[in-house]
């Protein structure tokens, strides 16, 4: 039986209540001291005896009623220990002051291929093969960044939590450093984790909104194939939606459960998009992270990279990408080990990559390795039967955002909807609705309202003349933006906050184009 016996915190208590059960001839098992609780492990001790130890003790001046407890504190806290280090996915690795490994789990031990008791027997070192970094834990007091390590030459990010000990008057922190909890996470975890924060609600085609033809089509076609395991090139005009069509082929994928990363290709420098997509070995470039970085594909493993606008990708990274695509094999930047990963590529562009390839701009082979299966996301003039829809859509989840009353549509400003020829597709409904929802206290929608959102993006939709030189075709685009919008804000000032921009450079372009006309 355990029990707990309080008490008033005094010197000598414990002993002495110690003393009463050797005088009963109980054997002690296990005993922890938590003032003002001393608990004990008695087997030997039965219900029937709880009365005559209870008399026994109050003898003991300061001791209060015994209580039966199911498990010590100290036990209870050490099996809970043991399941959660048993339960967690990545491997966990305790070390005392010395660089010495105290506790492993069973993930730590599987990857090293030891048993966990087997791997309490060694350092850090050993573990790790790199001297210095169980030198740099020790000599920083165990405040280290997170750094990328090889265990059993598997590669992991590796993040240090420094075990104080407690002062007697202050928090663990307060106290000196005994010791390190390190945690490490494999790169296809990172993706994993990546993915739950940032694609957490990746679905299926009911994702993408819209009942027209086409759209249906489009459905029915990129059902089968989503299912198919290889290479999908989505094509179509900026705004229309590419990405939200990769993800809903990633999420009725067989690989729905891994990662879905994604990686712009028009966003990033071409030596920056390669660290991104490949990662890199330490010391690889000037400002790279300590200890390497894993890649994309090393992030995705078992899932699918997105790759975003795809024909903006340098030559030098379409032949990186293409030797990828041969055999799913793969260097990082400084590195000379092949890395292999299963990962299905989905790419999308806006561009005419066929054109590109005649141009020889875009590589013909990795063109037709990307190509093996395609989609093209229609634009949103070609489906005017959903532009309402979607307007809807986008009106209650901006008024949410808001925090506002869901607000509708008038006839005047459904009309001036489906008259817009939305030179930027979904993406720019989604934008002039959530201005007009941001700036309109109105319930009802107003085709001014829509009239105010569009303003600012007449330059899609203004005609020019053909120009000789592209100094010309600027001049020609200032001039009609800025005689539109001077309309309805005719001072350089007003003009300039419209455009968030300065107000000298807007009186100088105004000058310079001889607005107001006189």
């Amino acid at each position: 039986m355990r029990v707990n016996i309080p008490f008033e915190d005094r010197v000598g208590i414990a002993h002495e209540i110690l003393a009463v059960l050797a005088r009963q001839g109980l054997n002690v098992q296990a005993v922890e001291v938590d003032p003002p609780n001393i608990y004990i492990d008695i087997p030997e001790l039965k219900q029937s005896m709880l009365a005559s130890l209870q008399a026994d003790c109050d003898q003991v001046a300061g001791v209060g009623t015994i209580e039966v407890v199911d498990i010590l504190p100290g036990m209870r806290r050490s099996l809970n220990l043991d399941t959660i280090m048993a339960v967690m996915e990545d491997p966990v690795l305790a070390i005392d002051a010395l660089g010495r490994i105290v506790i492993a789990n069973a993930a730590a031990a599987e990857v090293a291929r030891c048993t966990e008791k087997e791997l309490c027997q060694k350092s850090l070192y050993q573990v790790l093969q790199d001297s210095t970094i169980q030198h740099e834990l020790i000599a920083n007091e165990f405040c280290a960044p997170t750094r990328e390590v090889l265990l059993n030459g598997e590669p992991f990010m590796m993040d240090v939590t420094p075990v104080f000990e407690p002062l007697s008057a202050g928090t663990a922190s307060d106290g000196k450093a005994v010791g390190a909890l390190l945690t490490l996470t494999a790169p296809k975890r990172i993706g994993e984790r990546l993915h739950a924060i940032s694609r957490a609600e990746i679905g299926g085609f009911e994702a993408i909104i819209g009942d027209s033809e086409q759209i249906r089509v489009l459905k029915k076609r990129a059902a089968r194939v989503a299912v198919v395991d290889a290479p999908l090139l989505i094509t179509g005009e900026t705004g229309t939606g590419k990405e939200l069509l990769a993800q809903a082929c990633h999420g009725v994928s067989a690989r729905s459960h891994a990662p879905f990363l994604e990686l712009n290709c028009a966003a990033l420098p071409e030596s920056l998009a390669e660290s991104e997509l490949f990662g890199y070995m330490a010391g690889a470039f000037t400002g790279a992270n300590r200890g390497g970085k894993p890649g994309l594909f090393e992030m995705a493993d078992g899932g699918t990279v997105f790759l975003d606008e795809v024909g903006e990708m340098s030559l030098y990274l379409q032949a990186k990408l293409l030797r990828f695509l041969n055999d799913g094999k793969f260097r990082r930047i400084g590195g000379d080990k092949e890395i292999q990963v299963d990962v299905r590529i989905i790419s999308a562009t806006h561009r005419n990559l066929r054109k590109m390839v005649q141009e020889g701009s875009f590589r013909e082979d990795l063109f037709y390795r990307l190509n093996v299966l395609h989609l093209e996301m229609p634009p949103l003039r070609e489906r005017a039967d959903d532009i309402l829809l979607l307007a809807r859509h986008f009106i209650e989840r901006a008024c949410t955002q808001a925090q506002k009353p869901v607000s509708r549509l008038n006839q005047a400003a459904t009309t001036a909807m489906l008259n817009n020829r939305w030179p930027g597709n979904v993406r720019q409904l989604q934008n002039v609705v959530f201005r007009a929802i941001t700036m309109s206290d109105q319930r009802v929608l107003d085709a001014a309202d829509l009239d105010w959102a569009e303003d600012s993006m007449q330059a899609d939709t203004v005609v020019f003349e053909e120009a000789e030189t592209w100094e010309a075709s600027v001049n020609q685009f200032e001039s009609a933006l800025l005689s539109k919008l001077y309309q309805e804000f005719p001072s350089s000032r007003k003009l300039a906050a419209r455009l968030d921009t300065s107000h000298s450079m807007i009186a100088a372009k105004l000058r310079k184009h001889g607005i107001p006309k006189k």
